[in-house]
């Protein structure tokens, strides 16, 4: 039997590692990513992976559930961000669709 996949909106804290792209006064980022998995947890998991293998540090996951769980919490969710979500799916992939570097805060 084979199970279905569906399409999870996760918030990625990271943090700093030596080859991971962001800017240099950046303390860590937020990813806004959609990822394919089975339940939340493999998302998460497949998320936490990929991250990682690309030089980044994951610290935090938060998963705020499928389309349908969004639109039903009356989340709007706009054309763009359906058509990255589908092609989570159709690919089986994690897309980060945002990123926003941290700042430490000038004393």
């Amino acid at each position: 039997m084979k199970r279905t996949q569906s399409v999870f909106t996760l918030l990625v804290e990271v943090g700093r590692s030596p080859d991971d792209g962001l800017p240099k006064r950046a303390t860590g980022a937020a990813l806004l990513c959609y990822a394919s998995g089975v339940d939340e947890a493999e998302a998460v998991r497949e998320t936490v992976a990929v991250l990682k293998q690309a030089e980044m540090s994951p610290l935090d996951v938060t998963g705020y559930g499928t389309l349908a769980e969004r639109e039903a919490e009356g989340h709007e969710i706009d054309a763009d961000e359906r058509v990255l979500m589908e092609r989570a799916l159709a690919e089986n992939a994690v897309i980060v669709a945002q990123a926003t570097p941290f700042y430490p805060e000038d004393d």
